[in-house]
């Protein structure tokens, strides 16, 4: 089997690896979703977490708060409006800037999720960083072997075993 160029290349592709890890993350959340019958891109989350936490945003200022590209915001406040979980209006102090803010299907949604998604999906990353050891890449690999190993879903659903 081919090596993992990725891996093998240390600090060199260290951007490269972190998104890949980002993704496997994502995946794995995107099934604890899929299991709570949440069809919703995991990476659109925060956004809703965002509002919830912050109040009503404008579309740059939500932007800044997750640490995107303006145009990547705009694209999934779109998506969430169009699922009717967000809605934008024309902010009172300027007619160019767009408000973003919760609907109820939308603040129904946070609520749940904060009650049922949120802590599972935690405590499953949180199980799988717990006792981390070495440099960096390391422990990169050491949360990548074990996403592979054992997933978020299993970890989640193990914890609440014991509970």
């Amino acid at each position: 089997m081919p090596h993992d160029i990725v891996k093998d290349f240390g600090y060199l592709t260290l951007g490269t690896r972190l998104r890949r890890l980002g993704e496997m993350v994502q995946a794995n959340t995107q099934l604890i979703m899929q299991q709570h019958g949440i069809d919703l891109p995991a990476a659109h989350y925060p956004f809703l977490a965002a509002i919830d936490r912050n109040g009503p945003l404008t579309v740059g200022e939500l932007a800044d708060v997750i640490g995107i590209s303006q145009p990547g915001a705009t694209r999934t406040i779109g998506q969430l409006a169009e699922a009717g979980l967000l809605d934008l209006s024309v902010s009172d102090g300027d007619q160019r800037r767009k408000q973003v803010s919760l609907t109820k299907a939308g603040q129904d949604l946070v609520d749940y999720s904060t009650r049922e998604v949120w802590p599972g999906v935690e405590a499953a990353v949180r199980n799988l960083c717990t006792d981390l050891d070495g440099s960096f890449l390391e422990q990169l690999a050491s949360i990548e072997d074990g996403l592979k190993h054992r997933p978020l879903i299993e970890r989640m659903n193990k914890d609440k075993e014991t509970k």
